[in-house]
């Protein structure tokens, strides 16, 4: 796994520890058994966005801060230039661009997230809340529970994210999508 998973891992674990919650406590929080939730301690497993969301609800703290380090630390508003968030890559096929990283109390997770091409299917997540995709280059296959939709640019989605889901990008071409993540 690369080094963002392993330092996100560091983060879930140095979380834990700090709080005192127990295994059993975290791995319920993230909807998964307690042998899973050591899995994404160690940083040798890919930590869905879905576990780090559930964990930054439950808790209280900023996504962000689980994904890559930073505190937020503005009030009143927060720009993000072109190409210049916070860039989170978890794995091979995803990488995530954060356009809110610097505001504290967010309502909602804004990402442009890029999807590189795979024929494997992604596993499918769920996380607390809704979520709302606007399909910028490209063409995405969303799995809802056991439907496939097919996006294209310019095609929204708006969806309860309790419901198992995962994005993928079709026909061998990158896709690029902004994903809001309301909590």
């Amino acid at each position: 796994m690369n080094e963002q998973i392993r330092q996100i891992a560091k983060r879930l674990q140095g979380l834990r520890e700090a709080l005192e919650f127990t295994l059993e406590e975290v791995a319920d929080v993230c909807h998964t058994t307690v042998n899973n939730y050591l899995r994404y301690e160690s940083g040798d497993v890919d930590i869905p966005v879905s576990v780090l969301h559930n964990i930054s609800k439950h808790y209280n703290i900023e996504l962000i801060a689980l994904l890559a380090g930073e505190e937020p630390h503005v009030f009143k508003y927060s720009i993000t230039r072109k190409g210049m968030g916070v860039g989170v890559h978890r794995r091979d096929a995803y990488q995530y661009e954060s356009l809110a990283s610097s505001f504290v109390g967010k309502k909602a997770e804004p990402f442009v997230v890029t999807v590189e091409p795979s024929a494997e299917e992604q596993e499918l997540s769920t996380h607390v809340g809704q979520e709302f995709n606007l399909v910028l280059e490209g063409e995405m296959e969303l799995r809802l529970n056991d439907k496939k939709i097919l996006l294209q640019q310019g095609d929204t989605i708006y969806f309860n994210s309790e419901f198992p889901h995962s994005m993928r990008a079709v026909n061998n071409i990158k896709c690029r999508f902004l994903a809001v993540i309301l909590r």
